[in-house]
């Protein structure tokens, strides 16, 4: 298959093209450093050319409410209409366990938004949503710190490792479409306090994490499973043990 993959040159990108290309597929990256801007609509007609799949993990520059509603609605827009024109049979795209639940978080009303406009393309879709990866453990707590101290609320989480996610990812790129939702978490459940917690205990950072259920997650005032996936989705093989190592 030709599988052209938004955002193939970052953290998952990158991983889904080299995953496919080496179970023999024709897995091309697209991104503006490769000539491709989704905002623009520059170079989409011809990535899109002879391609089977179209896999979306691109994501925003900006986190500002405005800024991510308008980057997500208006590439999506662009790549749902190019991936039409093109007769691209299966649209996949990376989302968020959850979104649906953080209506007062701007980027998960963005990322619904976003999976409106796929649902609503007549295109034959597959989404993927997937948990917070380990690797945003450094920008979670930044985000949540103020004068030197990280405050988090204490609502489940259920990070994933970013490989784990792009396996799903490129399965799913090649497999039929879903015309739904398949959900990927990680093996094990923490609170968001203590999964940062741990993290910026074995990286040395001495940051305080402290407990407070009225702190907001990216805007949202979390409850226990708002992050936390459906009991029938796929679980990731690596703990965060294993990831920290």
């Amino acid at each position: 298959m030709k599988v052209v993959v938004i955002g193939g040159t970052g953290l998952i990108g990158s991983t889904v093209v080299a995953r496919l290309g080496e179970h023999g597929h024709e897995a091309v990256p697209a991104a503006p450093s490769t000539g491709v801007d989704t905002i623009t609509g520059e170079g989409l007609k011809e990535v899109l050319h002879g391609a089977d799949v179209l896999v979306d993990v691109s994501n925003s520059p900006s986190f500002a409410d405005d800024d991510v509603l308008a980057f997500f609605t208006t590439s999506t827009g662009n790549l749902t209409e190019a991936a039409a024109a093109a007769g691209v049979g299966h649209y996949v795209a990376l989302s968020v366990v959850g979104a649906e639940r953080a209506a007062d978080s701007g980027y998960m009303r963005a990322k619904v938004a976003q999976e409106k406009l796929i649902r609503e393309s007549g295109l034959r879709y597959s989404l993927v949503h997937a948990t917070q990866f380990f690797e945003f453990a450094a920008g979670i707590a930044d985000s949540a710190t103020v004068d030197g101290v990280v405050r988090l609320p204490d609502g489940g989480a259920q990070p994933v490792a970013a490989a784990d996610v792009a396996a799903v990812v490129g399965r799913t790129s090649v497999g039929d479409p879903l015309d739904g939702v398949v959900e990927i978490a990680g093996p094990e459940v923490f609170g968001l306090d203590e999964w940062i917690r741990t993290v910026l205990a074995v990286r040395n950072d001495s940051r305080e994490v402290v407990t407070d259920r009225e702190a907001r997650y990216f805007g949202e005032l979390l409850g226990e499973r708002t992050l936390l996936p459906a009991s029938d989705a796929l679980i990731g093989q690596i703990r965060l043990a294993e990831w920290l190592g």
